[in-house]
């Protein structure tokens, strides 16, 4: 091949090349938050899924419909919701419902009402399975993320409430309300085969670290965390918020609604109702140290974070830089009300394909 023809050849790669990336859809990093995700109170963002561009200072993007409230009766409670970027769907709960939104097109692909209603719910790795909790009943239902049929059912009497799959797919952790024991299922045959406790008293929202193969867990009564061991099902630690007391809350009727860990597992962030606060734990040593404290502008009741790990997502509708725990964005709907709810998680898209998605409970996933 003669120099000009290799030169052309090689020019007309390279420009196809650069084509080819120009017309690659850029990704965006999208959060969403469902509504009403603060009991069914509508002053917190109204009714439905609220989509928000992560990477242009959270801007309000669009609002996807869901449940409409019947004539003469009110919006139920959102109580859950869980996403798959495998299948490209979003799930969200009610106190009666199961709803499936195709999210390449934003359409509801099914709404379904599985037995004794629903709580907390959790996805498979893989998205075709869902663990949804009973309203507070015995069971949980284990159903087809594809379809919304119900596959089976496991019984553990113990006020199902929150749910959590590992993430590795393998266990899936059930909490009750009226248990101090976490229940631990084989995702495989659907079956309970071991449990962490007995913790201090009746187990509220709770998370896991992966990697160390640690629960935590708040309970009632407590202004502060319990850490049992997803290996032995011991109980290792108790630690108690310092420097604050506990007090009345506005909703949960516990000092502490809400415990998240940071992706790379060093940090626990703890909700303090009373207290108007965020508190920030060293999770590198044993016991945890209490480090810092992020006054929010509500009594925040659960807590996420992005997927790459610099902002936290607590219910207030405010976004926290992880690194330097200052406030960055306060989030409004389009209407400009101040928005808040306890059903968030990050959905990364590539035009409308979602190739990421994150959990709504903070989950450690990385070694540190």
């Amino acid at each position: 091949m003669k120099r000009r023809e290799f030169l052309a050849t090689t020019g007309a790669v390279a420009a196809a090349s650069l084509a080819g990336l120009a017309a690659a859809p850029a990704r965006q990093r999208l959060l969403y938050i469902a509504q009403p995700g603060i009991r069914n109170y509508q002053q917190y963002g109204g009714v439905g899924v609220l989509v928000y561009d992560i990477d242009r200072d959270y801007a309000f993007v669009r609002r996807i419909p869901t449940w409409a409230a019947a004539p003469g009766k009110e919006v139920e409670n959102v109580k859950g919701v869980a996403a798959s970027a495998a299948t490209g769907r979003l799930w969200v709960t009610t106190i009666s419902r199961l709803l499936c939104i195709d999210l390449a097109t934003d359409t509801i692909a099914w709404d379904v009402a599985p037995a004794g209603g629903c709580d907390r719910l959790s996805a498979s790795p893989d998205g075709r399975t869902l663990y949804v909790p009973s309203f507070e009943g015995p069971h949980w239902n284990v159903i087809d993320g594809l379809t919304g049929e119900t596959r089976t059912s496991i019984i553990v009497n113990s006020g199902a409430h929150n749910t959590l799959y590992a993430p590795d797919g393998a266990r899936v952790y059930l909490a009750g309300l009226k248990s101090p024991y976490l229940n631990v299922a084989d995702s495989a045959t659907h079956a309970v085969t071991s449990k962490v406790g007995p913790f201090s008293a009746s187990i509220r929202p709770f998370t896991v670290d992966a990697a160390r193969g640690l629960a935590y867990v708040n309970v009632n009564e407590r202004l502060g965390f319990e850490i049992g061991d997803l290996r032995t099902g011991a109980v290792l630690h108790k630690v108690d918020v310092t420097g604050y007391q506990k007090g009345p809350v506005a909703r949960h009727a516990c000092p502490s609604h809400g415990i998240g860990v940071t992706p790379d597992g060093k940090e626990i962030w703890l909700c303090d109702g009373h207290n108007l606060a965020m508190h920030v734990f060293d999770a590198t040593v044993m016991p945890p140290k209490q480090i810092a404290t992020v006054k929010v502008r509500d009594q925040p009741g659960w807590i996420t974070f992005s997927l790459d790990g610099r902002h936290a997502w607590p219910s207030t509708g405010e976004v926290v830089d992880v690194k330097t725990k200052q406030i960055v964005k306060s989030l409004q709907d389009e209407t400009g009300r101040q928005i808040g709810s306890e059903k968030l998680l990050e959905i990364d898209v590539e035009g409308t394909k979602p190739v990421a998605a994150g959990n709504s409970f903070g989950v450690g996933v990385r070694s540190s």
